[in-house]
């Protein structure tokens, strides 16, 4: 259920000969990525940002016997593509029930109304109408679920599930598979695609009311 470590920015290619980097943000506001820190790499580094200009950041990594500021372009380029995570305990808490991270619905168990199970939660996308589950499946399609109360009734974190109940489940299917066909090649499905606001780890998502009448990816209309 859900992630430990949540991916919150990636160091880019180095600016200028004093070790500045460009960073790539992922959090809702840019600017906010520097007061998560320390942030962690895949190895266990830490590292603190400090901004210096529009998306241009001093970084400087914290070592067993004190600091040291990254202060030379060769020292930076070793640093590019270097991924920074902050754990999800760091995430504070949304405001409203009815509000969900990404991190906390990616892994998940889908079970349909009778309590079958569907699959897992694979991905979460937003491309602006609206979040929606993509939820794998054993030897099937994937199902693209709009996140409403009335295709998703049941969400309980705590015990890595949530219900589905979508109207029209080959239509979800079949939404599910142009989506998936739309993000091949576009990075990682969470904390990567940039025109995907589910790319915003510490932004919560709202399960709705209600879908939005805008079409889906493909032209197919979202379930109700």
């Amino acid at each position: 259920m859900g992630q430990n470590r949540i991916l919150l920015g990636v160091i880019g290619r180095p600016h200028g000969v004093r070790g500045l980097v460009h960073m790539v943000s992922h959090t809702a506001d840019p600017a906010n990525l520097a007061a998560y820190g320390p942030l962690t790499d895949d190895r266990g580094r830490r590292f603190t940002l400090r901004w210096r200009g529009e998306g241009l950041a001093e970084v400087t990594e914290l070592r067993d016997d004190g600091p040291v500021r990254i202060s030379d372009r060769s020292t930076a380029e070793k640093l590019v593509n270097t991924r920074l995570y902050v754990d999800r305990a760091q995430l504070p808490e949304p405001d409203d029930e009815e509000e969900f991270y990404v991190a906390d619905l990616v892994g998940v168990t889908a079970f349909d109304a009778a309590g079958m199970v569907l699959g897992k939660v694979a991905a979460v996308h937003d491309y602006g109408a609206g979040a929606s589950l993509e939820i794998a499946q054993d030897g099937a399609a994937p199902l693209l679920v709009p996140f409403t109360r009335a295709c998703v009734p049941g969400v309980d974190i705590a015990k890595g599930r949530v219900t589905v109940d979508p109207p029209d489940i080959n239509l979800a299917r079949a939404a599910g598979e142009v989506e998936a066909q739309s993000a091949e090649g576009e990075g990682d499905r969470v904390g990567i695609l940039q025109k995907n606001a589910a790319c915003r780890p510490d932004h919560p998502h709202p399960r709705r009311s209600r879908a939005s009448t805008s079409p889906a990816v493909g032209g197919r209309g979202f379930l109700p």
